[in-house]
């Protein structure tokens, strides 16, 4: 059982996990591959690969449900919005003393704090998307979601 990150950590992962390139194609073989280990594990996941504005990528694994179609869009948007990892945003909102659905400015039924949503970032630091994994405990989906990332590197 892996344990959840602390924030350098998060932060460093993040720092790490960059491209240099993106495409469509790229966009399947990460959401390929986290399918791929999901089946091969039994993972009861919904998977997503977003890019460009839209999704490119999309798969839900048996076990998983309508739910973590609706978690998966919630992280994104935490994603997008923040520029970095759902986890870091929840584990520095818990850190800070106030989890995200308690904010009055944000909509708890459009952004969710909760693991499982990495940034596509580029080299030069700019967000083009996001691979979210949703079905698994918070810190689970995000890293499943970043390897998935790193099988591109």
């Amino acid at each position: 059982m892996s344990t959840i990150p602390d924030l350098e950590t998060l932060l460093q992962q993040e720092q790490n996990v960059r491209l240099s390139r993106f495409s469509f194609e790229d966009a399947w073989r990460v959401g390929e591959a986290i399918r791929q280990r999901g089946v091969q594990e039994k993972a009861p996941i919904a998977i997503e690969v977003y890019g460009f504005g839209q999704i490119l990528f999309s798969c839900a694994l048996a076990g998983s449900s309508a739910e973590n179609l609706e978690w998966i869009a919630r992280k994104r948007h935490t994603t997008l919005r923040n520029g970095h990892s759902s986890l870091y945003t929840g584990e520095k909102n818990q850190a800070d003393g106030v989890r995200m659905e308690k904010m009055n400015f944000m909509d708890p039924r459009r952004y969710s704090d909760h693991g499982g949503s990495f940034p596509l970032l580029l080299s030069s630091g700019g967000i083009i998307g996001a691979v979210t994994v949703s079905g698994l405990p918070s810190h689970e989906d995000h890293a499943l979601a970043m390897w998935g990332i790193q099988q591109i590197l």
